[in-house]
């Protein structure tokens, strides 16, 4: 309405009706002022005073004066900057509707020999449930016909299934995985675990503090100088003109404009990497966070569990054959071992057989027939002092990697094992060093997982802080501890993290796989499954923010100098007008450089880059075989120097000739110069090194082959050599691959 007051006064002024145009202005800047009165009525009923006084003052003013074309274009700018600023601060309702539809109705209660439904309202302490698979547990109780497999990534955020043995302890949410169990309730439903978290969400939520605007903190002392100097104005001249003409000069456009602007350009960006944000104050308050509060699973790491590494028995199958037996039987499985067992095999282009006489039971793992061969998947009955001297390695690798043994029994004999483990996805250290970048001073990982792999996260990435075996109870407490001390963020993409999420300054939630109630309770999503996009939202927030402040603080200068060229005389009412549209233009344009991607923003690459980017990812999926035999044959001759050494070593470096050294050779002449057109070749010179000496260690381990071709077997001379080759081999492989995958892979879509 205020751009059509102005636009037909202007019409009106060039078919030369005066009289018109003011009546058209003077109607424009009259709608313009009824509701800047109630704006501002509003904000006095609130306690504050802002810069809209100074506006509903100018209007008011150029009416009195008869300065109806100032007026006309302070309405506009006014309702321009109004309309920015609510399509900046839309804010999304906290629902946590999904925490509520997990949450069972009834439960299972055995009354005597029977067992009924019965409403969840109604289960008391000491009452008898029974649990199936697939259910929710409905209240904390006790095991007392076990044992349980549950998953309890509900509440942990930890993927994999646990086992809990008669006796033990189980909270209600944790969801049945294995076959049916009886427990004694220990709680009512109202006093559990799940419904504790269901509070603690929506108290969170409720409690968070409103968004204060950006403008109002400048206004603090904007306001008070420019009434000061309009009432200058009038006392020293003894005109109203002069007064108003001030006041006119001083509207704060570029404080409703800049930061609006700003905000909504850094909004748009946003967008655009596939961060959602739910309003301009959460990207303000990401732009001035200085601690990250991070969860573990699924946020740091890929979230579910992935092989780290396979292991034959001597003399038994190779790794290879480990990994086909294994993921053949393991494909009529549902457990979350077995899926990602099969995945890695296919990966590999492994050909798996259709098993037969499958039995599974469940938290004991599963047997059938494979080939014509009786193998069996799961967990060993042998204790670990009574597994042979290979398997109790396997073990002790497993502890300290903080992985997950799957055993391979064939015939009855165990003959191969498989680890696995949720690994750290591949752009979580760049994310880390750009975060930092970006302004976060203080990284603290909460983690419902056990102290080891937690810990080894937390130093791979250099984290300030890592707590583990965190429940929801404990991340809400240690977000509400750390928003004391600056602003907080905090990561997370399950049902666990949305208390903590709605507790923090900025709740940001990996929404790609992340729980529902995450998502709701956030107040950024990350719309795709790459972390690194948190980086990209900090960089951007920072930038718009300082974009904005500078937008206003600019403007600001230069109104207080037409401010005081009018208190001089020197600027009517409609000049000083025309001139304070001149100053918001600029603000403006200023303001839309936050469109722009921030320099730190990840670089795009070439079609032909990402092509070749995806393909040796691939192949670093089919080569993880030859790893473990590297490993395999160095650990082999540690035990046994003849023939079947010998084998192992021969079959090394056929891999390396036939496999591994050409991917290397590839990867120098074709991925490396596509990645130095947009990286530059420094970004490669490193990777460059590695390869000499991974074919320096590949030829070394050849000239071992060819001396004992020559002398009929291994001498005593070349094992300490020879091993020494392989572990050095195998660890430079390793983290060659991670740091490729990190550096360059990582930068895909």
């Amino acid at each position: 309405m205020t751009a059509g007051a102005l636009l037909a006064g202007g019409i009106a002024w060039l078919l030369g009706r005066h009289d018109v145009a003011g009546a058209c202005w003077a109607a424009g800047t009259a709608l313009a002022l009824v509701p800047a009165v109630a704006w501002v009525v509003g904000d006095l009923r609130r306690g504050r005073a802002g810069v809209d006084v100074i506006a509903v003052l100018a209007l008011a003013g150029t009416l009195a004066v008869g300065e109806y074309l100032a007026g006309a274009l302070i309405g506009l700018m006014l309702a321009t900057g109004r309309a920015l600023e609510k399509a900046a601060e839309r804010r999304a309702s906290r629902d946590l509707r999904s925490l509520l539809e997990h949450a069972p109705r009834s439960a299972h209660r055995r009354d005597g020999g029977k067992v009924r439904v019965v409403p969840l309202d109604v289960v008391a302490p000491g009452d008898v449930l029974v649990v199936g698979p697939g259910e929710v547990v409905p209240v904390d109780g006790e095991i007392t016909v076990g044992p349980a497999v549950l998953d309890e990534s509900v509440l942990t955020g930890e993927s994999g299934e646990i086992e809990r043995g008669v006796g033990e302890t189980v909270r209600s949410g944790v969801v049945g995985g294995g076959g049916v169990f009886e427990l004694r309730a220990k709680a009512t439903a109202a006093d559990s675990t799940y419904a504790e978290i269901v509070r603690l969400a929506q108290q969170a939520a409720a409690e968070r503090a409103p968004m204060v605007r950006l403008a109002e903190r400048y206004a603090a002392w904007f306001l008070p100088l420019s009434l000061g100097l309009a009432a200058v104005a009038w006392l020293v001249s003894g005109s109203v003109v002069r007064a108003v003409a001030v006041l006119v000069v001083a509207t704060p456009c570029p404080l409703l404009l800049a930061t609006p602007v700003a905000i909504v350009s850094g909004l748009s960006q946003c967008a655009r990497r596939g961060v959602v944000v739910r309003d301009g104050g959460a990207l303000e308050r990401l732009g001035r966070a200085r601690t990250l509060v991070i969860d573990k699973t699924g946020t740091l790491t890929v979230g579910r569990p992935r092989v780290l590494e396979v292991a034959g028995a001597p003399g038994g199958p190779a790794p290879a054959e480990v990994l086909r037996l294994t993921a053949s039987l393991d494909q009529v499985s549902a457990h979350l071992l077995a899926e990602a067992i099969v995945h890695e095999a296919r990966a590999r282009n492994l050909p798996l057989a259709l098993p037969q006489d499958v039995i599974e039971e469940p938290g004991r793992g599963v047997t059938g027939t494979v080939d014509g061969v009786r193998i069996g998947v799961g967990r060993t009955e042998l204790s670990p002092a009574d597994l042979p001297g290979w398997a109790r390695a396997v073990d002790n690798r497993a502890m300290l990697n903080g992985a997950a043994t799957v055993w391979l029994t064939v015939n009855g004999m165990v003959s191969g094992a498989l680890l696995l483990r949720d690994p750290l996805r591949p752009d979580a250290p760049r994310t880390i060093r750009r975060l930092r970048a970006a302004g976060l001073d203080r990284l603290l990982m909460l983690t419902g997982d056990r102290p080891e792999p937690a810990r080894e996260v937390g130093a791979v990435l250099g984290l300030d802080d890592v707590r583990a075996g965190q429940l929801p109870t404990d991340k809400i407490a240690a977000v509400r501890e750390e928003s004391e001390r600056a602003v907080t963020v905090m990561v997370g993409d399950g049902v666990n993290d949305a208390p903590a999420l709605a507790a923090a300054d900025v709740g940001v939630a990996m929404g790609a796989r992340g729980s529902t109630s995450a998502s709701e309770a956030a107040d950024i999503v990350l719309v795709t499954d790459h972390v690194a996009r948190l980086a990209d939202a900090m960089e951007i927030a920072a930038r718009a923010r300082r974009i904005a402040v500078q937008s206003a603080a600019g403007g600001m200068a230069m109104s207080l100098a037409a401010m005081t060229a009018a208190l001089l005389g020197l600027l009517p009412p409609a000049p000083g007008a025309l001139l304070q549209e001149a100053i918001d233009v600029t603000v403006i344009l200023n303001a839309l450089r936050a469109l722009l991607p921030p320099p730190g923003v990840r670089p795009t690459l070439e079609p032909e880059a990402e092509s070749l980017i995806h393909r040796f990812a691939t192949e670093h999926d089919d080569l993880r075989d030859a790893l473990d035999a590297i490993r395999e044959a160095a650990g082999l001759l540690a035990t046994d120097h003849g023939p079947r050494a010998l084998a192992a070593v021969r079959e090394i470096d056929h891999l390396l000739r036939n496999r591994l050294l050409p991917h290397e050779h590839a990867e120098e002449h074709e991925l490396y110069p596509a990645l130095d057109r947009r990286l530059g070749p420094e970004a490669t010179d490193t990777m460059s090194r590695a390869h000499a000496e991974i074919e320096r260690l590949a030829e070394r381990i050849a000239t071992h082959v060819r001396l004992t071709d020559e002398e009929g077997g291994l001498r005593p001379e070349q094992l300490d050599d020879l091993r020494a080759s392989l572990y050095g081999l195998h660890t430079i492989l390793r983290l060659h691959f991670a740091q490729e995958e990190e550096s360059y892979f990582s930068l895909a879509q």
